[in-house]
Parts: C-alpha cells; structure tokens; sequence
C-alpha cells in the first residue's frame, strides 16, 4: 500500500501551517486527493510530500513560487531530466546575479555609514577639545 499523509502530518513534518500548504495547493504545487464526506480531507502521496520538500528548498533558494513550480513539474515529465537541470541552472544564474547585486549595494551601503560614523567621531572629537 502506498503511504499517504494528511494535511497535518505535513504541516507537523516540514514545520508550517496547513494554510501554507493549502496555499502551495492553489498554486497547483500539490495535488492531494479528497476523502471523507464530501471529499472534505485531502490525503497527500509520496509524491506530493517530494513536492512540498522541493518547493521549500526553492524557496529558501530564492526561488519565487512560480519559479519552482515550473522546475518541479519538469520533473513529472516523461523527458530527459537534462531539461529539468538545464532550466534549473538557468533560474540560479539569474537569482545568483540578483544577490550579487544586492551584496554589492549592502557593501556600498555599508561604506557609506562607515564614512558617516568616522565624520561624526571627528567632530566629536573637535568639540571634546573645545571644551
């Protein structure tokens, strides 16, 4: 029998919240089917617990949520994972430009209160000798 896990063992495993994860539903990022009256309990597969897992690590890559759901749906198609790793690289090169980017602004931000705190040191000291 195939494992399967409800809403909450996800929630309890990867530390969110079952709205979280219904959110990364609506996305189409998981595809849990429906149990119970009315199809009201989602029962998530192996598959969909690999997803969630691979949205999260995209996420904390920097990856938007579109971004991810493209790279992971690559993985269900019947092609050559070679696509999957090609447009995987492709996104990481663009999010690693952007951090790049973002270092050399925070240095030059960086520098700039450095400046500022060795101005404000100096005319302290000046009015220290005035005194």
């Amino acid at each position: 029998m195939a494992t399967s896990y409800t809403i909450s063992d996800l929630a309890k495993e990867f530390d969110l919240t079952t709205r979280a994860i219904r959110f990364y539903e609506d996305m189409g990022l998981l595809q849990p089917d429906r149990a119970g009256a009315g199809g009201r309990n989602r029962v998530y597969s192996a598959r969909d617990r690999t997803r969630l897992r691979l949205t999260l690590r995209a996420k904390r890559l920097g990856l938007s949520l579109t971004e991810a759901k493209e790279i992971i749906d690559l993985y269900d198609s019947p092609r050559d994972t070679g696509v999957q790793l090609r447009k995987f690289l492709d996104v990481l090169a663009i999010h690693r430009k952007q951090i790049e980017e973002q270092m050399a602004d925070l240095q030059a931000n960086l520098e700039e209160v450095q400046e500022h705190e060795q101005e404000a040191r100096s005319l302290l000291l000046k009015l220290d000798e005035k005194k």
